[in-house]
């Protein structure tokens, strides 16, 4: 039996048709042009998932200035339904906790789950992070409409770390829209 390999690889012009529709298969809403845009740019901070050597994934986010805190907004984690709890999910979420403990600068990573996607949340649940708000009416033409704000708190308002929690996890997919 061979075994399964799982790899990371960037998004480039010449595959992001391919993410294109990847996020039209896995997520309800759809994405503008600037989106991909943006994604193109992104660098370590937009990766497609390879499952021997088949696109079946990716993780999309950008760098978040708000709130006088530099946060990391994971806009997009999301895999092809017969390719989840197979790791997929937990290797692009490892990469991005890998990115911001490397760059050391970041507060909290955050992102926004529908309210009823039970499984995202237990998913995310399992790195550390914890439902911090839930916002009404965050998505357009979804039901529900109603998203939760999921974040991992990196270091606290004083600049010190935040105690660490133990991190393993199964794969599912996000809803994280913008």
């Amino acid at each position: 039996m061979t075994r399964s390999k799982i790899e990371l690889g960037d998004v480039t012009q010449h595959n992001i048709r391919q993410l294109k529709k990847l996020n039209q298969v896995v997520f309800p809403v759809s994405y503008n042009d600037k989106f991909y845009k943006d994604v193109l740019e992104a660098g370590e901070l937009a990766k497609l998932a390879y499952y021997n050597d088949i696109v079946v994934g990716a993780v999309c986010c950008r760098i978040d200035l708000s709130e006088n805190s530099r946060r990391l907004y994971i806009m997009t984690l999301g895999c092809l339904k017969q390719y989840r709890r197979l790791g997929i999910g937990t290797k692009m979420v490892e990469h991005i906790l890998n990115y911001v403990q490397t760059d050391g600068s970041f507060d909290s990573i955050f992102l926004h789950v529908q309210v009823n996607n039970a499984s995202a949340i237990e998913f995310y649940k399992k790195f550390g992070f914890e439902i911090v708000e839930t916002k009404e009416h965050y998505y357009k033409r979804i039901e529900p409409a109603d998203a939760h704000v999921l974040q991992k708190t990196l270091r606290q308002a004083n600049g010190l770390p935040h105690a660490a929690k133990s991190d393993s996890a199964s794969d599912v997919k996000s809803e994280t829209t913008q």
